[in-house]
């Protein structure tokens, strides 16, 4: 299964697309405002709105042989480690090796954050490279997974 933490997700289309091709299975997770999937291989799965209730219906079904793709690293944390694997939106491959200093540096950064409220800044823009390397990161997970 490919759970997509979907609320503001850049790649939903590229996810359905990749999943179609190797008939892979896709939860599309949102508190709402996404229009109904077509694609018999999606499925839209409503949750509550509130904190983190996405992240936790996902993290509790995400385990080995599944993607998860977020750019929560909260939610990416619990997926790796039930064994899922986990892709960001811009590409970049959360794994046993590196979800421990990512989730040091989010919360380096919301501390530094908390302490400045007037600290300006944000995360890069999306671009099209981040969109391709996307594409590639889901294509190697799914042919993993296939083995």
């Amino acid at each position: 299964m490919i759970y997509v933490d979907a609320d503001a997700c850049p790649v939903r289309d590229e996810v359905e697309r990749v999943a179609s091709r190797h008939a892979h299975p896709v939860v599309l997770v949102t508190n709402g405002g996404l229009r109904l999937p077509t694609n018999p291989l999606v499925t839209l799965h409503i949750v509550p709105a509130g904190p983190d209730v996405a992240d936790q219906w996902i993290a509790d079904r995400a385990g080995a042989g599944d993607v998860v793709v977020t750019n929560d690293i909260p939610l990416a944390a619990k997926a790796v480690a039930a064994g899922a694997a986990v892709l960001r939106p811009n590409g970049e491959a959360l794994t046993p090796a590196n979800i421990g200093p990512t989730l040091a540096a989010r919360d380096l950064m919301a501390d530094l954050r908390a302490a400045d409220p007037f600290r300006q800044g944000g995360g890069k823009l999306f671009s099209k490279a981040d969109r391709s390397r996307f594409l590639d990161g889901l294509e190697r997970a799914l042919r993993q997974i296939k083995g």
